[in-house]
């Protein structure tokens, strides 16, 4: 599978559910981007720690309505 791009929308969702949408499109890929957005504190953490247990790059940006967490997973 080619590299790709995919975005996760999980404002507005409370911890488990943003880790159980993200871990599922990172399981779903070989490599490839994927972007969170989140609002909350706790899920950033806990998006960007399960990412980080799977092996892959992680970068966290603060934006207007939360945060942005860039997940590259394989060599992207």
């Amino acid at each position: 599978m080619s590299s790709q791009v995919i975005e996760v929308d999980c404002r507005g969702l409370l911890c488990p559910e943003p880790v159980i949408r993200v871990r599922k499109v990172l399981e779903q890929i070989e490599r490839g981007t994927v972007i969170a957005f989140v609002d909350a504190g706790a899920p950033k953490e806990n998006v960007s720690r399960m990412a980080e247990r799977m092996g892959c790059h992680v970068e966290i940006e603060q934006i207007r309505d939360g945060f942005k967490i860039t997940i590259k997973k394989g060599s992207v």
